[in-house]
């Protein structure tokens, strides 16, 4: 998850807001123990999913973390 994180982390810099990227990210960052970063980028996930259609898996995933 470690070097999961860290490749999605630089795709970032190339599409700081695509919505896979940053899903994964957060599931990596939740795999991998940090549960800060996990929360931020499940945050971003929610955000930018906000008007998504509710069977979108990803952002219902964000949404549900974020409960938590």
């Amino acid at each position: 998850p470690g070097a999961a994180l860290t490749e999605f982390e630089a795709s970032q810099k190339l599409d700081p807001n695509r919505l896979a990227a940053l899903y994964g990210a957060a599931w990596a960052a939740e795999t991998a123990g940090d549960a800060a970063k996990a929360r931020r980028y499940y945050e971003r996930v929610a955000e930018l999913g906000g008007k998504a259609d509710a069977d979108r898996t990803d952002v219902a995933a964000a949404r549900a973390y974020l409960k938590k």
